[in-house]
């Protein structure tokens, strides 16, 4: 720098210096590392390494920052390069390992930092910002056996569920300089995952009078995973008992709980102040929604609400009125319990072993089928309408329910309702009979059976086999729907702690495979 007047000569500047961070990849994080060099030239920032432009806007905010904290901003040619330099870098979770790097590359920074990792958005004024993924980062950080990470604060609840490494929450830079240097130390901010109790937060199935063959169904469909989908009049409590179903599902295991809470903090849904997601998932997504915003999707994709409900329930109201494309988005979830999104610069694949529970009425107006007000629908209205619902989406939802209407008698009841706590009872006991059955697998539910498991597990007596075979022939059922009346089967006598699949049991599961035959038949 002599050759420029009036400019410093770097003297005691180290030159060159490295930060380690880290990143998000669909599902997963990997190590980034932040090279600053300084060099002699005219005055300029430049960032390479595949940044978005996100990325390139932090030279700008580390400037700022530096210079309104009062450390020197050197007056040369900076290069910062994150590697690997193959793979998209997006956000602005690399404006503080970019500072920390141009502070240690000019000699503000004496401590080593080699164990260290740096993850945070800079306002202008040194300011950490929170920011989204925090949880899948530190478990990566602890699997490349990292010794510390410094977050944000805003994300301090969420980070303190990770055991085996010191997170170190900051309010701004000055904390983590100070506490590089040793003049005040900063506390980690682990905390025990406080396992709270959900069910007094949930609606509870006591509320709802009558509709006992509905909520029959649910249970068989909370037992086994089950899929559903509900038909009937607009008022029969269709969406009431949809809303009610995860009072009645299993508790969620930590793995559940940490792939859950990964997924919303990668889409930057988690609440603030959670540490862990312990309630199931009930998403709810109007049908307006777009086939994106149902899938995921983004030039590095983000889960969508078929990942949000991951290991929860996703209720689709007013199923005919969604998008047909984003109807058709469900064919992979419903099957594989997980959806690819590919784009030209990357496929991603998030998980999505969700339970969809579907409703809808059965025509335009409604009242198809109803047994005291008359349809006023045309045939070809109701036929627009049904067809609004490909066959292939129909023959993958295990249960199809229909929901009469209830009668003054039944809403006018004092008597008292099964609650949800009791139904929870016989379906945490099928549940434990399925886990004991497929340990040692990735399976977890009779739904998610593979055809060789089904075939392994869903023996039937010679009366039940008989029946099948008569109403297979006489029904026209698929591969497919015969797959899933076993598997409902299965569920059925599993709730009822029978080993053997018996006519009573295949006969329930028979007729919750009609619907389609009465409104999508010939």
């Amino acid at each position: 720098f002599s050759c420029y007047s009036g400019l410093p000569v770097l003297e005691d500047y180290i030159m060159f210096a490295k930060a380690k961070s880290l990143g998000i990849f669909g599902m997963d994080s990997f190590s980034v590392v932040v090279e600053a060099d300084l060099s002699n030239g005219l005055p300029r920032f430049d960032i390479v390494g595949l940044p978005d432009a996100a990325v390139k806007e932090s030279r700008e905010r580390v400037r700022a920052s530096i210079k309104n904290c009062n450390f020197e901003y050197p007056v040369s040619r900076i290069t910062v390069n994150i590697a690997p330099a193959d793979v998209k870098k997006e956000g602005p979770i690399y404006d503080l390992p970019i500072a920390i790097a141009v502070l240690k590359a000019t000699g503000q920074i004496k401590a080593d930092i080699d164990d260290y990792a740096f993850v945070g958005e800079l306002s202008l004024d040194g300011e950490i910002r929170g920011c989204t993924g925090i949880l899948p980062m530190l478990l990566k950080a602890r699997e490349d056996n990292i010794g510390a990470v410094f977050v944000p604060f805003q994300n301090a609840t969420e980070a303190s569920v990770v055991k085996g490494i010191d997170v170190y929450p900051v309010k701004n830079i000055f904390e983590v300089l100070r506490h590089l240097s040793g003049e005040k130390a900063i506390e980690p901010c682990y905390k025990d995952v406080k396992q709270l109790s959900t069910a007094d937060e949930m609606l509870d199935f006591e509320d709802v009078k009558g509709q006992h063959n509905a909520k029959r169904a649910l249970e068989i469909a909370a037992a086994g995973g089950h899929n559903c989908i509900m038909i009937g009049p607009p008022g029969t409590g269709k969406s009431m008992l949809a809303k009610r179903l995860p009072s009645i599902l299993p508790e969620m295991s930590f793995d559940e709980q940490l792939e859950t809470t990964k997924l919303y903090s990668i889409a930057g849904e988690l609440p603030s102040g959670v540490q862990l997601i312990t309630k199931r998932p009930f998403r709810s997504p109007h049908h307006t929604i777009s086939p994106q915003g149902l899938a995921g999707g983004g030039h590095n994709p983000r889960p969508g609400e078929i990942s949000l409900a991951h290991n929860g329930v996703m209720f689709m109201d007013e199923f005919p009125e969604f998008d047909r494309r984003a109807k058709e988005a469900l064919r992979q979830p419903l099957e594989d319990g997980k959806i690819t999104i590919a784009r030209t610069s990357a496929t991603v694949s998030y998980p999505s072993n969700l339970m969809v529970v579907a409703a809808m009425n059965p025509c335009p107006c409604g009242y198809f089928g109803h047994p005291t007000r008359e349809c006023t629908c045309t045939q070809a209205a109701r036929k627009k309408y049904k067809d609004r619902i490909s066959g292939p989406i129909i023959d993958r939802i295990d249960l199809h329910i229909e929901v009469e209407p209830v009668d003054y008698e039944k809403l006018s009841s004092k008597g008292r309702e099964e609650t949800s706590a009791e139904i929870r009872k016989r379906v945490n006991k099928a549940r434990e009979i399925q886990r004991e059955r497929f340990k040692g697998t990735s399976v977890s539910c009779n739904a998610k059976m593979s055809p060789k498991m089904t075939k392994e597990y869903c023996l039937l007596s010679e009366e039940a086999s008989g029946l099948l075979k008569m109403s297979f022939d006489k029904l026209g059922l698929s591969a497919r729907a015969y797959d899933k009346i076993l598997r409902i089967a299965r569920t059925i006598a599993d709730l009822e702690e029978s080993e053997n699949i018996e006519f009573a049991h295949v006969a329930e599961a028979i007729q919750y495979r009609s619907l389609d035959r009465k409104y999508w038949g010939d």
